[in-house]
C-alpha cells in the first residue's frame, strides 16, 4: 500500500551569500544503500568564496569496488584505506552548518546519507544546492551540462576526471562561474531543503517474479506462478521461509494487498488488519498457512513475462498503439492523444530561437507561446541565457525580470512581432551578453511522438516550471502494462519512493521548481509497456496558478536536449500527464502529452492500479 503525504515546501531564497561544503564521491556502482562511497573530497568556502577547508581520503567499502575501468580504485588501493565509521566525525564537522554542494547532487546526498546510516548517525546537511540544476536554470551557451564541458566554459582547468578531489576544487570554480552568471539574471538559487532524516536502510532488492499475474485464486484450483500473494499475521513456518518457498515456486510476493492480490494467508482471519480489510474490501480470497503450504506443493506453472506481448506483436499490424480501455474507476486515464511529428523547424522564421513571454492573461500567454513554437521557436519558462527574444503582453512591462532583460540586451517585442516576425541574424555570443546559442532540440507539439535512438543510455525527462510558483508541484512516474495498470505498487515513483526496486526508474529532485525522472529503458520489464510521466499540486492550486510547465528530453544525466515541449493549456486541473515513454517493436518512442485532469494525485494513483491510503 502505498501512503501519501504532502512533500516538502521549498523556500524562495535569492541571498548568494552562504558557507559552502563541496562534495564529490566516487562509489562502487549507481545506487546508495547498495554500493558504498570509495573515495571521498570536500572543500569548504565562506560566504565571499575564500576557501576554509580541504579533505579527501580514501574509503575501504568492504565490498567489491565496482568499476575500476572508471575510477581507477582497485581493492589493493583501497585496502589500507579507512572506514567511513573512521572518517564520520571529520566528515561531519565540514558538512555541518554549510550548504552542501555537488554536480548532480542528489546522488552524492544520497550516497553520504546512507554512509552515516551505516555508522547509526545521519548526514547533516540542512540545504543542498546542486550545479547541474543551476545550470540548467542559467542555460549557458554549451552543448551540453556535464562537468568538464562546464569546467571549459567557466575557464576551469580539469587535470583527472572522476577524481574525487580533482573533481570537487573544478567544482569550486563552476559554483563561482555559475554564481555570476545567475546573479546577473537575477535568479533566485534553486536550494532544497534536506532535514536531517534517519530512515535511510540499506537496499533489499524484491525478487522479481518472471511470470504473469493469471489472476484470482479460485476455490478448488491450484496456485499458479505468477499469482500475487500477500501474508498477515503470524505464521507457523517462519515469514522468511515462507516467502523463500513462495519465491521458489514462481509466486509473486506482495507486502500490501490490492484488486490485482491472488490470494491472502492469514491463520486469524477476525484480526481486522488493514491487509485483511482491503483484502474483504475487494474480494480477494483467504486461505490459512496449512492449506497454503498444501497448494505450494503443486503450484502449476505460469505464463513467462514477454510472452503474451511478443504474440501480440506478431499479430498486430504496425501503428501507434490503440487507446486503453474504458477503467472500470470513475477516475479517468489519460486519452491517447493522436500521434502527431516533431515540428518542422528548418526554414521557419524563429527556428533555433528561443522566447520569453511575459505578462498577459492565461489564455493571451498560451496563445502566445503557441504562436511562437508554431513559428518554430523553443518556448522558456523562466529567463536564461538561452532566451534570445522577449514578448511582452499587457502586464508584462511590469514583470521584476525586465531590468535584467534590458542589461542583457535582449530583443523585446509586443504581440504583434508573432504575427510578422522579423528574422534578423542570430546574435553572435561577443554581440549578445546573455551568450545566446540556437536551440537545436526538437520542439514537440502536445501529441507529438518522437523515436528513442540509443535506448542502452538511460533516457532523462526534466519538468520545470517558473521560479515564481507559489505551489508545490510534483512529479511522478507510473510503469504500466498493456492494460494501462501497474504491477504493483512498487511501479509507482513519487517523492516518498523515489525508486524503483529494480533501479530502472528513478526520481530526482535537485531545484525548487524541477523534478527529473530517468529510465533505463533496455532494462525495464517487458510488461512495462509504458513509462508515464506526470505532475500534480498539493492543495487547492490548480496549473493556472503554475502557467506553463517545459519538459525537456536527454540522453543521460547532463546531456544536451535532443527534445523539448511547453504543456501550458491547464486551468482548472490539479494533475497532468506530461509525457510517456512507450514501446514501439523493438525501439521506444517519446510522446508530449499535456492531458489534465481535476482530481488530485491520490485519484490518478488509483486509476493506474496503486493501492493508496490517504
Amino acid at each position: 500500500m502505498v501512503l501519501l503525504s504532502s512533500s516538502p515546501k521549498w523556500p524562495t531564497l535569492s541571498d548568494y551569500f552562504h558557507d559552502w561544503a563541496l562534495v564529490d564521491v566516487e562509489t562502487s556502482g549507481l545506487r546508495p544503500g547498495r554500493d558504498r562511497v570509495l573515495s571521498l573530497a570536500i572543500l569548504t568556502l565562506d560566504a565571499q568564496g575564500n576557501q576554509t577547508g580541504e579533505f579527501s581520503t580514501l574509503l575501504n567499502p568492504g565490498c567489491d569496488p565496482g568499476p575500476v575501468h572508471v575510477h581507477g580504485l582497485t581493492p589493493d588501493r583501497l585496502a589500507d584505506a579507512p572506514t567511513f565509521e573512521e572518517i564520520a566525525p571529520q566528515t561531519g564537522a565540514l558538512l555541518s552548518s554549510r550548504v552542501l554542494v555537488a554536480h548532480n547532487a542528489q546522488f552524492d546526498y544520497d550516497f553520504l546519507a546512507h554512509e552515516f546510516a551505516h555508522v547509526r548517525s545521519w548526514v547533516p546537511v540542512s540545504r543542498r544546492l546542486c550545479t547541474l540544476a543551476l545550470n540548467r536554470l542559467v542555460g549557458p551557451a554549451t552543448p551540453d551540462l556535464k562537468l568538464g564541458t562546464l569546467a571549459e566554459h567557466y575557464g576551469v582547468r580539469q587535470d583527472k576526471a572522476h577524481d574525487a578531489q580533482d573533481d570537487v576544487r573544478v567544482l569550486s570554480g563552476i559554483l563561482r562561474g555559475s554564481l555570476s552568471a545567475a546573479e546577473q539574471l537575477g535568479l533566485a538559487l534553486p536550494l532544497l531543503e534536506c532535514p536531517p532524516r534517519q530512515d535511510y536502510k540499506p537496499y533489499v532488492p524484491k525478487t522479481p517474479c518472471a511470470y504473469r499475474n493469471p489472476g484470482r485464486l479460485e476455490s478448488g484450483e491450484p496456485l499458479m506462478q505468477g499469482m500475487k500473494v500477500a501474508i498477515t499475521g503470524e505464521t507457523r513456518v517462519s515469514r522468511e521461509e515462507l516467502v523463500a518457498r513462495s519465491v521458489s515456486a514462481g509466486l509473486n510476493m506482495m507486502t500490501s494487498v490490492s484488486n490485482q492480490t491472488s490470494v491472502v494467508v492469514t491463520n486469524d482471519p477476525a484480526t481486522g488488519s488493514a491487509k485483511l480489510k482491503r483484502a474483504a474490501d475487494d474480494g480477494v480470497p483467504l486461505v490459512d498457512e496449512l492449506t497454503y503450504l498444501r497448494l505450494l506443493e503443486m503450484v502449476q506453472p505460469g505464463q513467462a513475462k514477454g510472452a503474451a506481448r511478443q504474440r501480440a506483436a506478431e499479430e498486430t499490424l504496425p501503428g501507434e498503439p490503440t487507446a486503453p480501455p474504458a477503467p472500470t474507476l470513475a477516475v479517468p486515464v489519460q486519452r491517447t492523444v493522436a500521434p502527431m511529428e516533431p515540428t518542422v523547424r528548418a526554414g521557419q522564421p524563429l527556428s533555433g530561437r528561443r522566447v520569453l513571454v511575459l505578462g498577459g492573461t492565461h489564455d493571451e500567454a498560451v496563445e502566445a507561446r503557441a504562436r511562437a513554437v508554431a513559428l518554430g521557436a523553443s518556448t522558456a519558462v523562466n529567463l536564461s541565457t538561452s532566451v534570445s527574444d522577449i514578448v511582452v503582453l499587457p502586464g508584462g512591462e511590469a514583470d521584476r525580470r525586465m531590468s535584467r532583460i534590458a542589461a542583457l540586451g535582449l530583443p523585446v517585442y509586443d504581440a504583434d512581432w508573432l504575427l510578422a516576425p522579423a528574422t534578423p541574424a542570430m546574435p553572435s555570443l561577443a554581440q549578445n551578453a546573455a551568450g545566446h546559442r540556437p536551440d537545436t532540440a526538437s520542439v514537440l507539439l502536445r501529441g507529438a511522438v518522437l523515436d528513442l535512438s540509443d535506448t542502452g543510455t538511460a533516457w532523462t525527462v526534466t519538468a520545470a516550471w517558473r521560479q515564481q510558483t507559489a505551489c508545490d508541484v510534483d512529479v511522478v512516474a507510473f510503469a504500466v502494462d498493456e492494460h494501462e495498470q501497474v504491477s504493483g505498487d512498487e511501479d509507482f515513483i513519487f517523492y516518498g519512493a523515489p525508486e524503483h526496486p529494480d533501479g530502472t526508474v528513478r526520481l530526482a529532485t535537485d531545484g525548487p521548481t524541477e523534478q527529473t525522472v530517468t529510465a533505463d529503458l533496455d532494462r525495464l520489464p517487458l510488461e512495462a509497456h509504458r513509462l508515464v510521466i506526470a505532475a500534480a499540486i498539493d492543495g487547492a492550486a490548480t496549473f493556472a496558478d503554475v502557467g506553463a510547465v517545459e519538459i525537456t528530453a536527454t540522453r543521460g544525466i547532463g546531456a544536451a536536449p535532443i527534445a523539448r515541449a511547453t504543456l501550458d493549456a491547464a486551468t482548472t486541473e490539479r494533475t497532468m500527464i506530461l509525457a510517456e515513454l512507450y514501446r514501439r517493436g523493438e525501439g521506444w518512442r517519446l510522446r508530449a502529452v499535456g492531458q489534465g485532469y481535476d482530481h488530485g494525485l491520490a485519484d490518478l494513483a488509483r486509476s493506474y492500479g496503486v493501492d493508496v491510503a490517504e
